[in-house]
């Protein structure tokens, strides 16, 4: 990767002295701001903006390990081949018109890609807008050369996917004063180098502090799972194609599939990965977080508002409420300390309402005296200011309050508001002292929770990557994995994970009514009875489930009725019928990136109604399985509700670190669908399930 991020020359294919194109812009951008070699290449010239340029590729002098190429699609091979013939090490391809475009396009790539591991040359892009790196001045970009007046350098770094989304957003933070910039990486459609690649890079980046990522797809899961969880630096993401029309969005914009949310979303909070929902949002995580990196000096998340308004402060009280966060209980001393500033008729609480004594003192005054309180208070973790810029006689000494809080090491958050000229002079010096400056509240607030919570990840994710589980599967469900394939009926389906430790309902086949009848006498009424149809899942919908048979007559004409159902060709399953408090759903998918993943959710009626599921990568430690459980929204249900039961969540965790054992242990299990996975007594039974095998053998 150093050849793109530092390389010692650059040829520019496709450079031109038409202000009007890209190959202009990425050739002006070098001139202003790269200190290394910089070759134009275009035979229509001799000489851009005074210097040299070359016909060839091939042309060019030394050193040069990098090109940049911006040309039709239909020459980048051509040049590509130029290329490695020339020794170049790295080309960057800005140009579109591939994979994202036309199945010629995607032949296209597809050859490039082929030839470039062939030859062992390395390519970024296509369709995308390369890279700007703000610490060193560095634009290997057609990013119009105006961005030079808007530059910010900073220590967030952002992986985007997208083209002109990551310049358009880049000049969007920088304008606005929203954010300083490392590095922008935009990688189009990732032919070669990928997210993964990048993202290790910036992790050992001493100039990034912090890593955003806009992703429509991610091509190595297992391995960019392992990276985030490793890192020290937070890593926050947002994805695109959630939704089937996102999907498509996705596949026509830069070839490739939106990733199964679901399952990467799971992915990512085993991870520590922090998610995002959308781009403004993204940029304030990663900015927050970069502004805090010290996390072992913070504390649980105690919050201090301090407002000028009860309004702000009650509404802060509301969302901190909604979080993994306090409002602060003010120690004595601290009241003692703010009633030195309030009237004597002002009672002191959090929030800290400073009006009536600003209009005492003035907001200079009061707003360094409540924040030399709350930081000498031992239960205040962090301080939640709200200012108003351009009137009220509101204004305060930021760099002041920056410096009290940093000797107390206490990090600082702000909301502003007001007039649009003072409110971004406020932004822009906030951004130099490190303080986040919001102009919403909720997403302050949001963004207060991710600094703790980052803490709180990082102990998890340590703690977890520890632990081991032992496994064992019986050799009567070794037998029937290795004989058989495709859809296992019911029965066989829990044979299987009653092998490996998973518990099951009371069971037995019958091949006559008169063993039906057996059957229910050892189980006792009332039975259920279930016709086993080869390669049928949904039993319900087809009629072959029968409950709540208490008689010899139910028993003989409920065999009858599934006999007839099947056409004489399947088995008849009698089933101790089990009353629970709650149905959940488990199962295992085998992810085409993630690979073998655990799922537990709300199960029954409720599954579609709620919409209540996660995912884990498997394997799962117990502690990782409990952290599933956990995700879940419907947590009232879990812990009992309206006389029902508690969930035993151990239990329930030993049945997902199994599933999660068998799909690792077993490649021949494509997927695991127990439903319902029934809570009776706290305990989880598997009332019905079926084992879906792939046609390979087991390894």
């Amino acid at each position: 990767m150093e050849f793109f991020f530092n390389p010692k020359g650059i040829a520019v294919v496709g450079a031109t002295a038409n202000k009007l194109k890209g190959g202009y812009a990425i050739f002006r951008n070098l001139v202003i701001g790269f200190k290394g070699g910089i070759y134009p290449v275009n035979p229509g010239y001799k000489e851009i903006d005074g210097i040299t340029c070359y016909e060839s590729v091939k042309d060019v002098p030394d050193p040069v390990d990098l090109a940049i190429v911006f040309v039709p699609g239909k020459n980048v091979l051509k040049i590509v081949k130029d290329c490695a013939l020339r020794g170049i090490k790295g080309v960057m391809i800005e140009a579109g018109g591939f994979a994202e475009s036309s199945d010629q396009g995607k032949a296209m790539q597809a050859e490039l890609t082929a030839f470039a591991h062939h030859a062992g040359i390395r390519l970024w892009g296509p369709n995308c807008m390369g890279l700007v790196d703000a610490v060193h001045k560095k634009i290997f970009s057609f990013v119009s050369p105006g961005i030079w007046d808007e530059l910010i350098p900073g220590d967030v770094s952002l992986i985007v996917q997208s083209g002109m989304l990551s310049g358009g957003f880049l000049i969007h933070c920088m304008s606005h004063g929203i954010m300083g910039i490392s590095k922008v990486c935009s990688i189009g459609n990732k032919m070669d180098v990928d997210e993964c690649e990048i993202l290790e890079y910036l992790i050992n980046d001493p100039d990034t502090k912090v890593v955003g990522l806009y992703l429509e797809s991610i091509n190595h899961g297992r391995k960019f799972m392992e990276i985030c969880q490793s890192s020290s630096k937070p890593i926050v993401l947002l994805t695109g194609g959630k939704s089937a029309g996102g999907a498509a969005a996705a596949l026509s914009h830069t070839a490739s599939m939106a990733v199964n949310t679901a399952v990467a979303s799971g992915a990512m909070a085993q991870a520590g990965v922090i998610e995002a929902m959308d781009f403004n949002q993204m940029i304030d995580l990663c900015r927050s977080l970069s502004a805090y990196p010290e996390l072992h000096t913070m504390g649980e998340g105690r919050i201090a508002v301090l407002t000028y308004t009860g309004g702000a402060g009650i509404i802060s009280s509301d969302f901190i409420d909604q979080m993994n966060l306090t409002i602060a209980n003010l120690s004595i001393s601290t009241r003692e300390k703010l009633k030195t500033v309030f009237p004597d008729w002002m009672p002191v609480s959090n929030p800290i309402d400073l009006w009536p004594a600003v209009e005492r003192h003035g907001g200079d005054v009061v707003y360094k005296a409540a924040v030399e309180a709350v930081c000498a208070d031992p239960g205040v973790d962090a301080i939640f200011i709200h200012a108003f810029t351009g009137g009220f006689f509101l204004d305060f000494d930021m760099a002041v309050l920056a410096d009290q809080a940093k000797l107390a090491g206490k990090p600082v958050f702000c909301w502003v508001i007001g007039t649009s000229d003072a409110a971004k002079k406020f932004k822009l010096k906030a951004l130099d002292l490190k303080i986040p400056v919001f102009t919403e509240l909720f997403r302050a607030v949001e963004c207060i929770d991710a600094v703790f919570t980052r803490k709180k990840n990082l102990e998890r994710v340590s703690r977890t990557t520890m632990e081991t589980d032992p496994f064992q599967i019986n050799e009567t469900s070794r037998q029937i994995l290795e004989s058989r394939a495709g859809i296992l009926d019911e029965y066989l389906s829990k044979q299987v994970l009653a092998g490996c430790g998973i518990p099951i309902t009371e069971e037995y086949l019958a091949a006559s009514v008169q063993e039906a009848g057996q059957n229910a006498g050892s189980l006792g009424f009332p039975v259920v009875m279930k016709g086993l149809k080869d390669g049928t899942i949904h039993k319900t919908e087809t009629g072959l489930v029968k409950l709540g048979i208490s008689t010899e007559n139910g028993i003989k004409a409920a065999f009858n009725e599934l006999q007839t159902a099947m056409g004489i060709k399947g088995k008849i399953l009698v089933q101790q019928q089990i009353q629970g408090d709650l149905e959940l759903i488990a199962g295992l998918i085998r992810d085409p990136q993630f690979g073998p993943c655990v799922m537990v959710g709300l199960g029954g009626v409720l599954t579609e109604v709620l919409n209540d599921f996660v995912f884990g990568v498997a394997p799962l430690t117990h502690t990782q399985a409990l952290e599933l459980i956990d995700r879940l929204k419907t947590q009232k249900l879990l812990n009992g509700f309206r006389g029902a039961g508690a969930v035993d969540r151990n239990a329930l965790a030993k049945i997902l670190v199994k599933l999660g054992q068998l799909g690792c242990e077993v490649p021949m299990i494509k997927e695991i669908d127990i439903n319902p996975l029934m809570i009776c007594k706290g305990k989880p039974v598997a009332v019905d399930a079926s084992v879906i095998l792939s046609n390979q053998d087991m390894t």
